[in-house]
C-alpha cells in the first residue's frame, strides 16, 4: 500500500487534469489544478475548436478507476463503423449514392461519440466536489524556478504573485507550458510537426421532428483523395462535422474568400452534394469559426526529476485521425498514478518510469494516427481497401486465437500501442505474405 501522502499542483483543466486530480486526490494526496481559462461551467464554450471524440476501451476502462465512465457513456453514441459517402463523381456517387458501412470490430463493438465538453464537466464536476482537491480558475503560469520549486502566476485581474510548489504534473495541452519551462532548463529533446491541412467544424442538426438527419450508429466520412469530411452524431440528433481541407492549393481554404457564401455552397455542392442542404448554417459556421491546426509533438524526457512531469498533449500530441488522442490522454492517467503507487518513496523514480514505459506507446501512436489520415481520405472507399477489411473480418472471426484487426487491438483492448503495431506486423507476415 503506497504510504507518503503529496501536494500536487496540476497545470490544466482538461480531461488529463481532472481526471489524473481525481485519481490522486483517492489516493490520498492534496491535489490543486490551476487553469489559465475560466471555469468553462460558468463562463460557457466558445465553438468550432472541439472535435467530437471518439471515446473507446482505454478511455472508458480510465474513467471507470473513478467510477465515471458510465455517466459519461450516458450522453453519447456507439458508433458501429464507418459510413463511407462516395463523391458525386464516383459512380455510386451523386443524391441518392449507394453508402458503403464498415464495420468497426465484431458484433458488439463499437466506439463512442462524446463531446468534449460533456466529458470535461463529468470530470470537472467530479474533481470539484472532491476533498481533496482544489479548482483555482483564471491563473496563467508565467514562470517556473525548478531549483527554488516555485512558480509565478499571473490571476484574472492581471496580478503577478510567486510561491511555492511541492511538484507539478504539466497537463496543459500541446502548446504545454510546463513543457516549454523544461525545454530552458537543457538536454530536452522536442519536435513539432504540422501536417499541410486545417479543420473546421460544421454542424448539421436535427431534423424537423427532432430526429437524425443520418445513421446516427456511424462515423460519417466523405473521402475526396488529399482531403475530407467526417461527421459524429450527438445525442441531441444533431452531427458535429469537421472538414480537413489543405491549406494552401486546389480547392483548399485558402480558395474561399473571406464572405464568399456562393462560392463556398457551391464547392459543398460540389464536394458533398449529399448532406450539403443538411448544412442548413454552412456560411455562418464555416466563416464564424477560424481554422484549427494539427500537429504532432515528441519530447524526451517527460519528468525533471521529481519536481515536474508531463501527460497526455503536453508530452505526446497526436493528430486526432485515429480517435485516440483523449483515449491516450486518459490512460496516461491510471499509468501514472500505478507508477506513483509503485515507487511510493521516490517520486523522481516514479515519473521516469511512468515516461520510459510509455514514450515506445506514444510514438507508436503517432505514426498510426498520421498514417491513418491517409487511409481515411484516400483509400477507404477503394475496392482493394473493402476487400482487404473482408478478409481481416473473416480471419478475425474464423481464427480469433490467431488474428486480431490492428484496429481492434487500438480501439478495443488496453495491448500497449507499440505492442499492437509489432503484433499486427507479425499476423501480417504470417497469414498476408
Amino acid at each position: 500500500m503506497w504510504a507518503m501522502t503529496r501536494t500536487f499542483s496540476i497545470v490544466g483543466a482538461g480531461l488529463a487534469g481532472t481526471l489524473m486530480a481525481l485519481m490522486l486526490a483517492e489516493d490520498g494526496h492534496q491535489v490543486e489544478i490551476i487553469e489559465s481559462r475560466p471555469d468553462p461551467r460558468s463562463a460557457g464554450r466558445v465553438g468550432g475548436r472541439s472535435i467530437n471524440l471518439a471515446l473507446s476501451e482505454r478511455g472508458i476502462h480510465s474513467l471507470a478507476e473513478v467510477g465515471l465512465d458510465q455517466a459519461v457513456l450516458a450522453q453519447s453514441l456507439p458508433m458501429r463503423g464507418r459510413m463511407i459517402h462516395p463523391a458525386p463523381s464516383d459512380s455510386r456517387g451523386g443524391d441518392g449514392a449507394e453508402l458503403t458501412f464498415q464495420p468497426y470490430g465484431q458484433e458488439g463493438q463499437a466506439i463512442n461519440s462524446v463531446t468534449r465538453d460533456h466529458l470535461n464537466d463529468v470530470l470537472l464536476q467530479a474533481a470539484d466536489a472532491h476533498p481533496g482537491v482544489t479548482l483555482t480558475f483564471e491563473h496563467r503560469l508565467i514562470d517556473i524556478s525548478f531549483p527554488r520549486r516555485t512558480v509565478k502566476l499571473r490571476d484574472g485581474g492581471g496580478n503577478l504573485f510567486e510561491r511555492r510548489f511541492d511538484t507539478i504534473i504539466g497537463a496543459d495541452g500541446a502548446y504545454s507550458h510546463v513543457r516549454l519551462e523544461m525545454q530552458r532548463r537543457g538536454a530536452f529533446n522536442y519536435s513539432q510537426s504540422f501536417i499541410e491541412h486545417g479543420y473546421k467544424e460544421l454542424t448539421i442538426p436535427p431534423a424537423a421532428d427532432g430526429s437524425f438527419r443520418m445513421d446516427p450508429n456511424a462515423l460519417h466520412i466523405w473521402p475526396r483523395g488529399d482531403r475530407m469530411m467526417i461527421a459524429l452524431p450527438n445525442v441531441d440528433g444533431s452531427f458535429t462535422v469537421t472538414i480537413f481541407w489543405p491549406m494552401t492549393g486546389d480547392r483548399s481554404f485558402d480558395t474561399i474568400a473571406e464572405g464568399d457564401a456562393a462560392a463556398l455552397r457551391a464547392r459543398f455542392r460540389e464536394q458533398y452534394s449529399d448532406v450539403v442542404d443538411d448544412l442548413v448554417d454552412l456560411e455562418a459556421d464555416y466563416f464564424d469559426h477560424r481554422i484549427g491546426r494539427m500537429v504532432t509533438i515528441r519530447c524526451w524526457p517527460w519528468n525533471e526529476a521529481d519536481k515536474a512531469v508531463l501527460i497526455g498533449d503536453a508530452s505526446h500530441a497526436v493528430v486526432p485521425f485515429y480517435g485516440q488522442g483523449a483515449n491516450a490522454a486518459l490512460e496516461d492517467c491510471g499509468l501514472l498514478r500505478a507508477a506513483i503507487r509503485d515507487h511510493p518513496d521516490d517520486l523522481a523514480g516514479a515519473y521516469h518510469a511512468f515516461g520510459a514505459d510509455r514514450k515506445n506507446d506514444a510514438d507508436a501512436l503517432a505514426d498510426l494516427a498520421l498514417a491513418n489520415f491517409i487511409e481515411m481520405r484516400d483509400h477507404v472507399a477503394s475496392p482493394e481497401f473493402l476487400e482487404r477489411k473482408a478478409r481481416e473480418r473473416e480471419l478475425a472471426e474464423t481464427r480469433p486465437g490467431e488474428f486480431t484487426p490492428l484496429y481492434s487491438m487500438v480501439s478495443f483492448t488496453r495491448i500497449p500501442y507499440a505492442d499492437a503495431v509489432a503484433k499486427a506486423a507479425e499476423q501480417e507476415r504470417e497469414l498476408f505474405s
